[in-house]
């Protein structure tokens, strides 16, 4: 069974329930963070139409923090 990673570095065992999709990490509960992306259809720049409903991500702590980062860089 796959482990979170983030709990081995703090010297816990916990099983993953989500894998990062920025750098592949499992995750457990506690370490996976949700993050709803846009979805839009047509092509990039200029969207034709943005969907009501929002697409769900799982990233870990250090990918979240480094994404809002960059966007405010």
């Amino acid at each position: 069974m796959l482990k979170c990673y983030d709990c081995m570095e703090e010297g816990k065992d916990s099983e993953a329930v989500a894998i990062c999709i920025v750098c592949g990490k499992g995750l457990c509960d506690e370490h996976a963070k949700r993050m709803d992306l846009p979805i839009w259809s047509g092509i990039n720049p200029a969207p034709e139409k943005v969907h009501k409903k929002e697409l769900p991500r799982i990233l870990c702590n250090y990918c979240v923090k480094q994404i809002l980062t960059d966007a405010f860089d």
